[in-house]
C-alpha cells in the first residue's frame, strides 16, 4: 500500500488586541522600574551599611549618609535636620552645601515646609519655585531661592519622629513617583542608624559626663579650704564638660549681691566683672527663682549683662545654675560656651547635680573657716592691739602732739577704725573684706565723730568694689582713718561747708584709694617730707607696709590724697 504523504496543519494564529498590548508593555514597565527601584534601595542599604560599619558616631557619618542620597536621588543637595528632645524645634545638623551652617540654624515644627512635614508626618514634592508654596519660609542664614526644586521625607524610625532629610537641585525637577519612594525607603533605614547611633552617642556623652562629674564631686570634697574648692570647681567642670568659661558667684546676704568668686578664665577684665543684684541678669534670676535659666546667644540677649565682654571672648550661650543648701541660696554656677547652643534637658540636670556637691562642700569649707577663725581669732585681737599700741607710741614721740584729750582722741578714732574692721570681718564673706564696706564704714564713723556740731560736711564713697584679706583691710582701714581726720581737721578747720570724696578704682595691677577736699587748699610750696605730721606720717608708714605708696597734692583746684597698692597681694594678704 503505497504511504501517503503527511500533511501538517498550521492552525491560525490569533493577533492581540492593541489594548492589551499595552497593558502588558505598561506592566512589565511598572515591574521593571520596581525591580529598578528594589535595586537602588538595596544597593544604598550596602552603602549605608558600609558607612555604618567603617565609622564611628559623628557628624562625618551624616555628611557621607547624605552622599549617598545625593547620588540615589541625582540631585544637587542634601541635608538632614532632627529634632531637639523636646521635639519642638528641628536644627540644622547636616548639610551637604552649608556645612559651616549645621548647628546654627533652627525652625519650630510645623514653621516652613520642612516643618510642615514633620509636623504631619507626610512627604512633600515641589517640582519648581519652592517659594511660592504658602508653607514656605526663609531660614535665616540660608539662601534658600537658590533652589529651584524640593522633596522633603520625614525621618521616622519605630513610629517615633526624629526630623526631617530634604534634597534639592539647582533646577527645576519633576520628581518622580519612584524617585520619591526610594528616598522614603532610605530615609526609614538612615531614621534606624541616626536613632540607634544617637542613642550610642546620648549613653556615652551621659557616662562622659557622669564620670566628670564624680571626678569633679571628688576633687572639691577633698579640699578643706574655700578658695581651693571655688577655683577646683571652676576648672574641672570646664575642662572635663567641655564648657569655654566657667564662673562662681557667691551671694552676699547683706547686699543682696552676686560677687565674683572664681573662674579659670584668664582674661583680666573678666575677673573683676562687678556684682550682679538679686534679680539682675539671668545669674540673678536664676538665685531669687532658684531655677536654672539658660540663654541659647546671650549676644542677642537684652537681659544679659555685659554682652560687650563677652562677645571679647567669644561667648554666645549661657547656664546658670544656682546653689543651694538645705533651702537655702549659696550662689550660682555660670558656664559658657563659644557658639549658639540650646542645652538639653539631660545637660541641665547633670550640672545641677554637679551643683549640689559643690553647695556641700562649700559650706563644709565655710563651717572649717569660721572654726579655724575663730582658733586664729585671738592672734588677730592680739595683732590689732599691738597695732594700736604702736601708734600710741608714736603719737608720744610726736613731740608737735597736742593736748592730752586730743591725744585720747585721736587714739580713740583709731581704734574704732580697727573695730569696725573686726565688726566687718563677722558679718563679711569669713576672710575676705569688700573695701567699699570699709570705706563705707569710716565715712559714716568721720560723719559722725569727727565733724563739728553745726558743720555741713558731705562725705561720699564711689569707685568699684574688691576682696582684701582681713590685715591688709586693717592696714587700709587705718590709712582712710587718718586722711578723714587729715582732711577734716586741716581741710576745714575755718569752715562749716564742704565736701569729701573717696574714690576707690583699680588701674591695672595697682588699686588705689584717693580722698578728695575741698577745703583749704595746700600752700604752693607744701612738702610733704617737710611738713608731714603724725597722721601723714602713719599714712606713709602704713602704705609702705602694704606694698604701696602714698602721695598728696593738689587736683583740679582740690586736695588730693593718693594711695597706692598692689591689688593682688591685697586680695590674697601676701
Amino acid at each position: 500500500m503505497p504511504r501517503k504523504d503527511r500533511v501538517r496543519r498550521r492552525w491560525p494564529q490569533r493577533s492581540r488586541p492593541k489594548g492589551d498590548q499595552e497593558r502588558i508593555a505598561q506592566e512589565v514597565e511598572r515591574l521593571r522600574q520596581e525591580v529598578a527601584e528594589r535595586d537602588s534601595v538595596i544597593t544604598a542599604m550596602q552603602r549605608i551599611g558600609r558607612v555604618l560599619e567603617q565609622r564611628d558616631p559623628g557628624p562625618e557619618v551624616l555628611y557621607d549618609l547624605l552622599e549617598v542620597i545625593r547620588d540615589v536621588t541625582h540631585t544637587d543637595t542634601a541635608q538632614i535636620l532632627l529634632l531637639d528632645e523636646g521635639g519642638s524645634r528641628l536644627t540644622l545638623v547636616a548639610d551637604t552645601d552649608a556645612p559651616e551652617k549645621a548647628g546654627r540654624v533652627s525652625i519650630a515644627v510645623g514653621q516652613g515646609i520642612t516643618g510642615w512635614a514633620v509636623q504631619h508626618r507626610k512627604p512633600v514634592v515641589i517640582h519648581a519655585e519652592p517659594w511660592n508654596d504658602p508653607r514656605y519660609l526663609e531660614y535665616p542664614g540660608l539662601e534658600e531661592r537658590r533652589w529651584q526644586s524640593l522633596l522633603c521625607v520625614p525621618l521616622i524610625a519605630g513610629g517615633e519622629l526624629l526630623g526631617a532629610v530634604n534634597v534639592r537641585t539647582f533646577r527645576p525637577y519633576d520628581y518622580s513617583a519612584g524617585e520619591a519612594n526610594i528616598l522614603q525607603s532610605i530615609a526609614e533605614q538612615i531614621a534606624q542608624a541616626i536613632r540607634y547611633q544617637s542613642r550610642v552617642a546620648t549613653l556615652e556623652h551621659r557616662a562622659k559626663r557622669l564620670e566628670a562629674v564624680s571626678e569633679v564631686g571628688q576633687a572639691i570634697a577633698g579640699s578643706p579650704y574655700l578658695e581651693e574648692i571655688l577655683q577646683l570647681l571652676v576648672s574641672f567642670v570646664a575642662e572635663r564638660l567641655n564648657y569655654k568659661v566657667v564662673t562662681v558667684r557667691l551671694l552676699d546676704e547683706e547686699r543682696k549681691e552676686l560677687v565674683l568668686r572664681a573662674t579659670q578664665s584668664e582674661h583680666y577684665a573678666y575677673r573683676k566683672k562687678r556684682s550682679i543684684q538679686v534679680g539682675e541678669s539671668f545669674a540673678g534670676k536664676a538665685i531669687e527663682t532658684g531655677q536654672t535659666m539658660v540663654c541659647d546667644d546671650i549676644l542677642n540677649s537684652e537681659e544679659y549683662i555685659g554682652t560687650d565682654l563677652a562677645e571679647a571672648q567669644g561667648l554666645r550661650s549661657m547656664a546658670c545654675v544656682p546653689m543651694f543648701f538645705r533651702d537655702k541660696p549659696i550662689g550660682v554656677l555660670t558656664c559658657y560656651l563659644d557658639q549658639v547652643h540650646r542645652f538639653s534637658r539631660s545637660e541641665v540636670g547633670i550640672l545641677e547635680s554637679l551643683v549640689r556637691q559643690a553647695a556641700v562642700a562649700i559650706e563644709h569649707a565655710k563651717l572649717q573657716v569660721r572654726t579655724t577663725l575663730m582658733q586664729e581669732l585671738h592672734h588677730r585681737v592680739k595683732n590689732s592691739l599691738q597695732q594700736i599700741v604702736s601708734l600710741l607710741r608714736l603719737e608720744l614721740a610726736e613731740r608737735r602732739a597736742s593736748t592730752v584729750d586730743e591725744v585720747i582722741e585721736d587714739s580713740i578714732h583709731r581704734i574704732q577704725a580697727i573695730a569696725s574692721v573686726h565688726d566687718l570681718l563677722s558679718r563679711e564673706d569669713l576672710d575676705r573684706i569688700g573695701i567699699r564696706a570699709v570705706a563705707e564704714a569710716l565715712a559714716q564713723h568721720c560723719a559722725q565723730s569727727f565733724v563739728r556740731k553745726g558743720a555741713q560736711l558731705r562725705i561720699k564713697v564711689s569707685g568699684e568694689d574688691f576682696p582684701m584679706s582681713p590685715h591688709h583691710a586693717t592696714q587700709i582701714a587705718l590709712i582712710l582713718n587718718e586722711l578723714l581726720m587729715n582732711a577734716v581737721e586741716h581741710g576745714f578747720r575755718n569752715a562749716k561747708r564742704g565736701g569729701i570724696d573717696i574714690e576707690i578704682g583699680v588701674e591695672g595691677e595697682k588699686a588705689f584709694l584717693k580722698v578728695y577736699n575741698d577745703g583749704q587748699p595746700l600752700s604752693d610750696d607744701f612738702s610733704l617730707a617737710r611738713e608731714s605730721h603724725l597722721g601723714l606720717k602713719i599714712v606713709t608708714e602704713l602704705s609702705h607696709a602694704v606694698g604701696g605708696g602714698f602721695q598728696i597734692g593738689m587736683s583740679e583746684g582740690r586736695v588730693c590724697a593718693t594711695v597706692a597698692f598692689p591689688r593682688l597681694r591685697a586680695e590674697e594678704g601676701t
